[in-house]
C-alpha cells in the first residue's frame, strides 16, 4: 500500500509538549450475564478491565488486538455510545463518565466515530444529504441553504461530487460509503475523531486510498484519532504511538518505531511476526500462538497471555501486578514474566 508518512520529527516532538486532549483513567466496561429462571446476574463479560491511555492534540493513537480483545468496546466507551462500569474518561478537563445524554451533548461536537461497516452504519432510508444535515439539525446549527452549502463542502473535502447528495448509501461501493462515513464524522468539526477499524471492510486496493484521506484531514483540521485496527502494516503508517491490546488490558504501549523495532511483550512479537513482508527474499519466522483466547467472562487469576501459551511462571503471577512499567523512556510494557524475555525481565525489576 501506498500510504502517506504520518509527521516529521520536528512536528512530532511538538506535539510530545502538548497537554492530552483525552486522558482515560483505569476504564472498565462489564457486561452482565444472565442466567436462571429469574435471569440473575451469573457473572460479567469484561470486555474491558482497567485500561489507561491518552491522546494528544494532532497525535494518532493506534489500538491493536485480536478480534475479540475490547478494542471496539473501549473506542465506543470512549465516545460514550457505551457506559462504563468503572473509571473515567476526561475530554480535555472534563471528566464526562458520568454525563448523562444531555449533558453529553454540548461534547459531541468534539468527539465523532467512523464506523467499521459503511453499509451498517449509514441508514439505507436516508440520502446522503440528509445523513450529512443531520448532525447539523441535532445541534441546530445553520438555516437550510447554509447546511446545504456545507454538504457540498463535505462531500468536495472527502472527494465525492455535489451530485452524490442526491443519491443513497446503497448506490455507492464501499469505499465511496466510508468518505460519506468520514464526511459525517467532519461536519461538526470534531477535535478527536475513534476510527473503528474503518478500512477493515474495503478492498486492498481502496484502504490506502481512504487512509491517506485520514492522513490528509488530520494535517488540514488538526485532528486527534484512536485508530482501531488488527492490521499492523497499516497501524505502522499512520500512528504516532501504537497501544497492544489483550483480552480487556493494554499489554505494551510504545511509540510506533519502537514497537516495530523492538517490540517487548511475547503477544507484541507474535502479531508482528504475521505481517506479511513485500519482499519475497526477506524470510519471517512466524511465531505460532498455541491454545485459546481466555473467556472475558473468565479471564485468568494471573497472565491471561501466560495462562494461554501454558508458561511455566504463570503460577508466580496470580495475584501478582502485572500493570504496564516503563522499560525505555515512554515506552511501557506489562510486568509479566510469562511474557518478557529474561534480560527485560530483570531490567524491569531490578
Amino acid at each position: 500500500m501506498n500510504i502517506e508518512h504520518r509527521t516529521s520529527n520536528v512536528e512530532h516532538r511538538s506535539e510530545e509538549k502538548k497537554a492530552p486532549l483525552l486522558r482515560v483513567e483505569d476504564l472498565r466496561v462489564h457486561f452482565p450475564v444472565r442466567g436462571g429462571v429469574l435471569l440473575r446476574q451469573t457473572g460479567a463479560v469484561k470486555a474491558v478491565d482497567g485500561v489507561s491511555l491518552y491522546i494528544k492534540p494532532g497525535e494518532t493513537l493506534g489500538l491493536v488486538g485480536e478480534s475479540g480483545c475490547g478494542k471496539s468496546t473501549l473506542g465506543k466507551a470512549i465516545v460514550r455510545l457505551l457506559k462504563p462500569t468503572s473509571g473515567s474518561i476526561r475530554f480535555e478537563k472534563t471528566d464526562i463518565s458520568d454525563f448523562g445524554q444531555s449533558g453529553l451533548r454540548p461534547y459531541r461536537k468534539d468527539f465523532q466515530m467512523i464506523f467499521q461497516d459503511p453499509a451498517e452504519s449509514l441508514d439505507p432510508r436516508m440520502n446522503v444529504r440528509s445523513i450529512l444535515e443531520e448532525p447539523y439539525v441535532i445541534h441546530g446549527l445553520g438555516s437550510r441553504s447554509e447546511r446545504q452549502k456545507w454538504v457540498n463542502e463535505l462531500l468536495d473535502r472527502v472527494g465525492l461530487p455535489a451530485a452524490s447528495a442526491d443519491r443513497y448509501s446503497f448506490e455507492f461501493s464501499g469505499g465511496q460509503r466510508q468518505r460519506i462515513g468520514i464526511a459525517r464524522a467532519l461536519a461538526l468539526k470534531p477535535k478527536l475523531i475513534i476510527c473503528d477499524e474503518p478500512v477493515s471492510a474495503l478492498d486492498v486496493s481502496v484502504q490506502s486510498q481512504i487512509l491517506n484521506l485520514l492522513v490528509e484531514l488530520q494535517k488540514d483540521f488538526g485532528l486527534s484519532y484512536l485508530f482501531i485496527a488488527h492490521n499492523l502494516s497499516v497501524v505502522k503508517h499512520i500512528s504516532d504511538r501504537v497501544a497492544v491490546m489483550y483480552l480487556g488490558k493494554i499489554v505494551e504501549l510504545a511509540s510506533a518505531e519502537a514497537i516495530y523495532r523492538n517490540p517487548k511483550h511475547a503477544y507484541t512479537k507474535a502479531l508482528l511476526s504475521a505481517i506479511p513482508s513485500a519482499d519475497p527474499t526477506i524470510q519471517r519466522k512466524k511465531i505460532l500462538l498455541e491454545g485459546d483466547v481466555p473467556s472475558p467472562i473468565d479471564p485468568p487469576a494471573g497472565s491471561a497471555f501466560g495462562h494461554r501459551i501454558k508458561h511455566p511462571r504463570y503460577e508466580e503471577t496470580i495475584g501478582a501486578d502485572l500493570s504496564l512499567k516503563e522499560i525505555a523512556p515512554n515506552h511501557w510494557v506489562a510486568n509479566d514474566p510469562c511474557c518478557l524475555a529474561a534480560d527485560d525481565w530483570k531490567l524491569l525489576n531490578a
